[in-house]
């Protein structure tokens, strides 16, 4: 299984940035998926999750200014995030939910949200 994390980059305050997470050896569409990320020196942690059935959630940081979403053809999810802030800084992963395996991880991608 590799899930390849892409999209990152340096924004600016109130930007935006779609992060995609092209999965190969998983099948996204039937298992629940979800965006992680770390920030320098804290634990990592859920950022918004799908469910195989398609229900999504967010974590309070990121409610309302982001949405995840899944295109099962491409077997690829999908990380829309808006009004970005310094705090949402950190690598983003993506993996599983519940029960991300560590062996999934990767290598991440990077947001920087800086001026």
């Amino acid at each position: 299984v590799q899930l390849q994390a892409s999209g990152g980059g340096l924004v600016q305050p109130g930007g935006s940035l779609r992060l995609s997470c092209a999965a190969s050896g998983l099948t996204i569409g039937i298992n629940g998926m979800g965006w992680y990320r770390q920030a320098p020196g804290k634990q990592r942690e859920l950022v918004a999750r799908i469910t195989a059935a398609g229900n999504t959630d967010y974590a309070d940081a990121v409610k309302g200014r982001s949405t995840i979403s899944r295109d099962n053809a491409s077997n690829t999810v999908y990380l829309q995030m808006n009004s970005l802030k310094p705090e949402d800084t950190a690598v983003y992963y993506c993996n599983k939910w519940p029960n991300p395996n560590t062996l999934y991880w990767g290598q991440g991608t990077l947001v920087t949200v800086s001026s």
